[in-house]
């Protein structure tokens, strides 16, 4: 299952550094323990299926063949776990990944 996502989800100031977060009252301010806590952030372009032979054939300028498309969104893994769907974007001399779907549930 996937959802469209949403800016008024998000909670205000989430974009401002944590040692700038103001504690929420209620529920949400015990969240605060848990903002330095460090997370591992994958975004996959596809995958690749091949033999070992063929692999070690591969030399510099060799093109590995993904199961994606251009324009096909990419996934998003927080923690090895699906939670998102983005496509690729250009920030200054980088890439980056924006977030187009939140994916809820497993998957």
């Amino acid at each position: 299952m996937t959802q469209n996502l949403n800016l008024d989800q998000f909670e205000p100031g989430a974009d401002e550094p944590p040692a700038e977060r103001k504690a929420a009252p209620g529920p949400a301010g015990s969240l605060g323990a848990v903002y330095d806590i460090p997370v591992q952030l994958a975004a996959v372009l596809g995958k690749a299926s091949m033999p070992i032979n063929q692999l070690l054939r591969l030399g510099r300028g060799a093109v590995v063949e993904l199961d994606r498309k251009v324009g096909e969104p990419i996934d998003i893994f927080v923690n090895n776990r699906l939670v998102a769907r983005g496509e690729v974007i250009v920030v200054e001399d980088r890439l980056g990944v924006t977030m187009t779907e939140i994916v809820k549930g497993e998957q």
